[in-house]
This record gives structure tokens, sequence and C-alpha cells, in this order.
């Protein structure tokens, strides 16, 4: 196993929740190596966390082990789970965390029930710590799915809204927005080369109107919205040296049309 273990959690960095995590994993792979991918998903935003770990953990080596702690209902009947994807693991809450795998790839996941593998003295509200961070652990000093718990196969599962595309154009939803108030659209790069190459396009966002999809943000003036294609392959609007979702005035969730210039 890979001794690389990424953390992912809406705990921030102000209190000593990420450094116990950590310190309990020292504890057992005294070797391991941390990656921070971010302590900054909004509180209890799980789709929010879906989509930080989904645009990052592919690009680790192999079997690098994700621990994944974005969990309202900590300390409810929801299970503890781990799976493997890919060649990555993942260790979180089943409560559709990792839903942006499921409709791309095949996955085996476990229940995490065997207790020899959790912290002594389990907290009902810190599972991150006495739950997460012990199996992930263990799963980097190479412990199997089967070790550590029984197979599952129902998991909960999220689904953004799909676009809807027509001889018109095409709707979508704004459904992230990064720290520089980026939209993130569910618009991929892909659909819109399939419905819209070659034509002549307006977008609306909120108020506001674009005719074209750019580059870079640099392709518009300082201060001007720009539509262009985001690392993530999906639509984005910004604007240039400015905050789109401020300036726009644009929420997650509003939608964003592409109507066809005939």
């Amino acid at each position: 196993m890979s001794q690389i273990i990424t953390l992912t959690t809406d705990f921030g960095t102000q209190d000593h929740y990420v450094s116990a995590m950590k310190a309990v994993m020292l504890g057992i792979a005294p070797g391991a190596r941390f990656v921070d991918v971010s302590h900054e998903i909004p509180p209890q935003d799980i789709m929010a966390g879906a989509w930080v770990i989904r645009n990052s953990a592919f690009l680790y080596p192999p079997e690098t082990v994700h621990l994944v702690v974005v969990d309202p209902g900590v300390g409810t009947s929801r299970h503890p789970i781990a799976l493997k994807v890919k060649d990555q693991y993942f260790v979180g809450p089943d409560n559709g965390i990792f839903s942006l795998f499921f409709d791309e790839f095949d996955y085996q996941a476990c229940k995490l029930n065997n207790k020899k593998y959790w912290r002594e003295g389990l907290s009902q509200t810190f599972h991150g710590r006495d739950v997460f961070a012990p199996v992930a652990a263990h799963m980097s000093n190479g412990a199997s799915l089967e070790e550590i718990g029984e197979p599952i196969e129902d998991l909960v599962t999220y689904h953004w809204a799909v676009p809807i595309a027509d001889k018109d154009g095409l709707q979508g939803w704004v459904v992230h927005i990064d720290r520089f108030g980026n939209l993130i659209t569910n618009i991929s790069d892909d659909l819109l080369d399939e419905h819209l190459k070659d034509h002549q396009l307006k977008i609306y966002v909120g108020n506001t109107m674009l005719d074209k999809i750019v580059n870079t943000f640099a392709d518009v003036e300082d201060g001007e919205p720009a539509a262009y294609i985001g690392s993530s392959g999906m639509l984005e609007i910004g604007i240039n040296k400015g905050n789109a979702a401020r300036m726009l005035s644009v929420d997650k969730g509003a939608q964003i049309s592409i109507v066809l210039q005939k």
C-alpha cells in the first residue's frame, strides 16, 4: 500500500480536529505522509466535499488512502465505510460523499464494523478521530477491505440534476462555487461540443448575458465576466480579477441557459 493519506474535511484549521486525526494515524502508521486536500469544505456540505474529492483523488499514486470526513450524521445509524475505486482507497461516512464516483466507475465497498481497527473509547461526535482515521492508517499499512469490514453494495447516492438539451440550446445549473467565486456548472465540454459546436450562442446567468466561450480570464477586460471550460472539464463563469458569485449575485443552484442563435 501507499503510505500517502489525504485528508478532506469541513473542520477548518481553527480547532484541534485535524491535528487529532493525524496524531491517531501516526500512532498506527508512523511512516504515513499526509496531504491536506482541503479543510475548508462548507460545514455539512456533502456535495461540495464530493466535488473536491472527485476532482483530486485520481491524480494520486496508486493505493493512496483518502480520508474524507464531511459527516453531519455522525453518531446516527449511517454506516462508516471504506471503498476501492480504480486504484484508490477511500474512508468516510456513507452519506453520499462518494456519489460522484458511482456513475463513472465500478467500486468495491465494505461497512466498517470490525472494531479491532477502531480507536478505543469511541466518541459519538468525533468518528473522524475514532473510526475513520485509525481505519485509514491501518489501510495504509496494508489492511484489506475484507479485514476491516463486511461487504456492502447499496451506498447512499446523491445526483445533481442532469443538463437539459433541446433544439434551442442547453439548460444547466451552478453545482459548485470555488474560493475565487467562479461558478462551476454541470455542463461538460463534451456536451457543449455535441450540441453547440460551431453555433453562435448566448449564455444567461443571473441578470448577465455572455455571447461566447473564451479560453481564459485574460480574454476579457478586468472586471468583466467570462465563460470558459475550467480544469474539471465543465463550463464555468468567472470574472477577470473578480468574484463572479458576488458580482453577479449568483448562488449555487442557479440556472445557466445557453441559447442558440439562429
